[in-house]
């Protein structure tokens, strides 16, 4: 099995990658959004096609990036069905298992923390993986996110101190540099659930008074819509958009011309095809493929807008580019230019309309 542990610096999050080689499929275990490339650009390079995305709990300190993976890559995402964000694709319970290639994952409920924390214990690489219910000499805070020191005891006791004292232990944070346990040292040597009490567990986690994370506004409610934006109401010029095989949203010829002067066209083709033979439409601005992004910055994300080539291709990954910067009506127009031409409708070959701001 390959295994890879990853990290995030700004939140000491840890992600961790395991992979099959002999059948390509690999899972992420708490991806973090900032990292999606890093981790697509990994999972490319060791050949493996990533089959699920795991979440430990919904995270208060840093956002996932399991949606952007599973646009990106086709992943499903799992998370604990008490963990609160309804976009997952795999609302786990307690003893359900993911499998990739020969492997399983068991999926073990641990809250405490919050109500939906779930580690997941790999049984033939002798891991656990436990998100914030059980730290390298430490465990998550339980004073905020439905915590509860006496469920998060009982957790760490009778779901993870359960396990062969040999299981490691990957958290998934950690604040000193330390990266793995095993279940027999937190047992020996955990100042906080190696052989304390309950009662002298709640008195340590009461007496804590930790300052909120910083990113506790914006984390949970991204996290409870798998890391993408929040979707708002479409506006009146929007109306129906469906999606591809791939996921792009896509609208037809007709829907662009039953909405001339409403949204907003952006044409991603090259200079010399804009003013070409097949054309451009009228206020259709151009905006090649490759500077989409750099001039996004600018754009209104509520604005409803289409993107436009020759036949779809570059105005799907267009529109899928800026899904994933945050705008909130966008589409491709599908058959690009080369179908608009064949239904026979209007197109200007005048110079090239500056990009408007």
């Amino acid at each position: 099995m390959l295994f890879r542990q990853l990290f995030d610096r700004e939140s000491c999050t840890y992600t961790y990658l395991l992979g099959d080689e002999e059948s390509g499929e690999a899972v992420l275990i708490d991806p973090v959004r900032e990292h999606v490339d890093r981790d697509a650009q990994l999972l490319d390079e060791l050949g493996l096609r990533l089959k699920f995305t795991l979440e430990t709990h919904v995270h208060a300190d840093h956002i996932t990036g399991s949606g952007l993976l599973r646009q990106k890559l086709g992943s499903k995402s799992v998370l604990s069905a008490r963990g609160g964000a309804p976009c997952v694709d795999v609302a786990a319970e307690d003893g359900d298992t993911v499998e990739f290639g020969p492997h399983t994952i068991e999926c073990r409920a641990t809250p405490g923390h919050t109500d939906g924390c779930m580690s997941f214990y790999v049984a033939d690489a002798g891991a656990v993986f436990t998100g914030d219910t059980l730290l390298v000499r430490g465990c998550g805070r339980t004073d905020f996110q439905q915590g509860s020191a006496e469920t998060l005891y009982s957790s760490v006791h009778s779901k993870l101190f359960s396990l062969p004292n040999s299981t490691s232990v990957y958290p998934g944070h950690d604040y000193k540099g330390r990266t793995v346990s095993t279940i027999g040292e937190e047992m020996r040597h955990n100042p906080r659930l190696g052989g304390t009490s309950l009662e002298e567990f709640s008195d340590i986690m009461g007496k804590l008074k930790l300052a909120p994370p910083k990113k506790l506004a914006e984390a949970v409610p991204a996290n409870q819509r798998c890391g993408l934006p929040e979707v708002k109401p479409a506006p009146a010029a929007w109306g129906h958009v469906v999606r591809s095989h791939d996921g792009i949203p896509e609208v037809d010829t007709g829907w662009v011309v039953a909405r001339f002067g409403r949204v907003r066209l952006i044409d991603v083709r090259e200079p010399g095809e804009f003013t070409g033979e097949l054309g451009h439409i009228v206020d259709a601005e151009l905006v090649p493929l490759a500077t989409v992004s750099a001039a996004a910055q600018k754009w209104d994300r509520a604005a409803p807008l289409v993107t436009i080539c020759r036949s779809g291709g570059r105005s799907g990954t267009a529109a899928a580019l800026l899904e994933s910067m945050g705008f909130q009506h966008v589409a491709s127009m599908n058959g690009g230019m080369m179908i608009w031409n064949d239904e026979g409708r209007a197109t200007v070959q005048t110079p090239a309309v500056p990009e408007r701001h």
